[in-house]
């Protein structure tokens, strides 16, 4: 076996790993949040930057607020889902820095004084971050119903201020009935990898 991590953990978190599109009613609790985030915020970025953001829409009337602006196939999930979160890029992460970064406080100027330079990093590394929140979900025993299919500057209008990036709505909880739609293919490594 070429991977440390034992067979059970690698199906947990890849192999029977599936986007949920239904969900039971199970409550997601901020205890098995506040668990996955402690365990994904050890996920690298650049300067450690950690630009990732999470709004977790838990009122009713916050719901109805986000489920007008999804898509129209994913409004039905997103209405039913135990948990939603808002995952954005927070383009001012720089003021941050001198603390997240101490081996190097001068980064915050010589690398991210200029806004556009920002929003290029934040969106970046917020996306990575946003792929250790799914297989944080996924370790916590939680399906992720990650969503593109959404007006985001609707979504950022109502949610967000200008400073922060939205980059996917995700649906959280357990899998209902019919959770999965049939597994797409994958590339093979010969597709993939090349070596030079």
């Amino acid at each position: 076996m070429s991977l440390v991590l034992d067979s059970a953990a690698q199906d947990l978190l890849f192999r029977e790993a599936r986007t949920a599109n239904t969900f039971t009613d199970e409550p997601v609790t901020e205890e098995q949040i506040q668990a996955i985030y402690d365990l994904v915020k050890y996920g690298p970025t650049a300067f450690n930057q950690t630009p990732l953001r999470i709004t977790l829409v838990r009122s009713a009337e916050a719901r109805e607020r986000l489920v007008k602006h999804m898509a129209e196939g994913n409004q039905p999930k997103t209405s039913t889902a135990p948990l939603v979160a808002i995952l954005s890029a927070d383009n001012e992460f720089h003021e941050e820095l001198p603390a997240l970064f101490p081996a190097f406080p001068q980064a915050k100027e010589l690398f991210f004084s200029e806004r556009p330079a920002r929003e290029q990093s934040a969106v970046l590394n917020a996306s990575l971050q946003a792929a250790y929140f799914i297989i944080g979900i996924r370790a916590a025993g939680l399906a992720a119903g990650p969503m593109t299919g959404v007006d985001f500057a609707g979504l950022q209008k109502e949610f967000l201020d200008d400073d922060h990036t939205p980059l996917i709505v995700m649906n959280i909880g357990k899998p209902g009935e019919d959770a999965w739609y049939p597994r797409g293919p994958r590339l093979a490594f010969d597709e993939v990898i090349t070596t030079v």
